[in-house]
Order: C-alpha cells, then structure tokens, then sequence
C-alpha cells in the first residue's frame, strides 16, 4: 500500500492473460473526509472504476459548455484528449482499472468512438452485469477477495470479445511507441489501408484519431520526463519529445492539461496522470 496524493493505493500482479489488455489495476482508499477536486489530463488509457464508497459529485471536461453535473458511482471513462475534472465529497474506496483502448474494445464489444472525451455509468455499458460486479465486490471487504473477482470478470469478457484489427493494432503501436516519428500516411500505407480507411477503423476501434492520439502520447512522454528528479529543461524535453519547440510544447500542455509545464510536472499526482491543482479553473 502506497501513497497517492489524497488516497491510499494497494495493487497485485496483473494476471497473465490480462497484461496485453490491461495497463493496471488498483485500489483507491481513505484518502480527505471531505470535498475534494482533481484536474484530469489525457492519459491514453482507459478508466474502469467499480466504486464501493459515495458517488463522485462530478466529472466535466474544463472546456464543455454543458458539464456532466449529477452524481456518478462506478463508471467507465473513455480516451481523452482534453483536459478535465473530477470531485469527489471524501472517503474515497475504489477499484480502477485502466485499459488499453484495444483492451477496453475487447472487454466492450463496442465502437470505442462512442465513448471518446465522456464519462457513464459502468452499467450503460456492461449492462446489468456491472450492477452484480459492483455487488459481488463490495459484499466481500477482502482486498485479495476482490482482485479474484474482478479479474474473472474480466478475463471471461476479454475471453468472448472482439479482437481489433491487426492493421489497427499494428497502427497503434507505431504511434505510441514513436509519437510524430512517421507521418499518419506513412503509417496507413505500412499497414497496407488508406489514409481514410485507418482514420475510420483506427478511431472506431481507439476512440480518438491517429494524430489525436500521438498528439496525446507526445504530451504523456514529456510530462514523465518533466516528473522526474532532475529533469531536463523545458528546451531539452521539447526536442527529445518531437515538439517543434517549447513554446509548442507549453501550447500543448496549456490544450491538454489546462496548466502549464511546471503545473503538471510539480503536482503530486503526476505521476498517477492527474494534476492536484484544486481544480481551481472556471469550469
């Protein structure tokens, strides 16, 4: 159990047949008695979040002229490429998992471009089999216990999904692995589509488009090496990550995270991909 900004984390090994799927997954506890906000950056993952104590009181993208405002409790949270925000009223106790879009295409069996930039309800999704999970796990208080279940319930979703195209896939790992290294087109003619055919079934499948994403990617790569003890200048990070230079790479962060460089790189929370800002932005 480890300390994560406001909250208490506890992990265990992912199993096996989930690591291509499932980035992570973990145990959100404890944490302030009372109200409290997170800015929310894009992340390139995908959040599953099966939620045991009060409902958060809001989820909204900074820059949405019409905010998601009810109360939400466990809820499944699509690709982002825009910055946003969640409050919570305190004693926070969650499992969140976070997906690979092409795991979270697979545990879904629906077009992840439906979700992209939005927040709903866990059962809008898996039906009246998210409401049994929530149940399932939160009648049992043991850590253990849980990680079992979640993890059948995944595997056996993961087991009946649809795979994603091999050509997205493919797509997929050259723009993450190298954001802005190739051109979209270069990408499309080495998996052997056309351009608008892998932004079709790319954003079908993702739920962003490929420039969103590397754009995404490039964004995440800087901010890493931002976080870390001695990190390099605004200048270095800037060239080592493909921006054209630092005032792209502030125009970026400014786009995507709604703060600057030093915001996001000094947050406790960046290195679990949200900022501790208070969510002090007319939202």
């Amino acid at each position: 159990m480890i300390r994560v900004g406001p909250l208490w984390r506890v992990t265990r090994p992912l199993h096996p047949v989930l690591e291509p799927y499932v980035h992570e997954r973990a145990a959100y506890v404890g944490g302030p008695r009372s109200h409290y906000a997170v800015r929310l950056v894009p992340t390139g993952r995908v959040a599953l979040i099966v939620n045991f104590g009060p409902p958060y009181t809001r989820f909204a993208r900074l820059r949405d002229p019409q905010p998601r405002t009810r109360p939400i409790g466990s809820l499944f949270s699509g690709l982002e490429d825009s910055p946003g925000v969640c409050e919570h009223p305190g004693d926070h106790d969650a499992l969140r998992v976070e997906l690979t879009p092409l795991g979270a295409y697979r545990l879904l069996a629906m077009p992840l471009s439906e979700l992209s930039n939005s927040v709903v309800e866990l059962r809008d999704v898996l039906g009246r089999e998210a409401d049994e999970l929530a149940e399932r796990l939160a009648a049992t208080r043991d850590w253990t216990r849980r990680f079992d279940l979640l993890d059948n319930a995944l595997l056996a979703r993961v087991d009946e999904g649809p795979a994603a195209a091999p050509q997205v896939a493919h797509a997929w790992r050259l723009i993450t692995t190298a954001p802005g290294a190739a051109p979209i087109a270069k990408i499309a003619d080495e998996v052997g589509w056309s351009h608008k055919h892998l932004l079709r079934r790319f954003t079908q499948q993702v739920g962003l488009t490929p420039k969103a994403v590397a754009r995404v990617a490039r964004f995440q790569q800087a901010l890493s090496m931002l976080s870390r003890p001695g990190a390099a200048g605004l200048a270095e990070v800037s060239a080592a990550c493909g921006f054209y230079d630092q005032a792209h790479l502030s125009r970026d962060f400014r786009e995507l995270a709604g703060a600057s460089p030093k915001q996001c790189a000094t947050s406790p929370w960046a290195a679990n991909r949200a900022v501790d800002l208070d969510a002090k932005v007319a939202v």
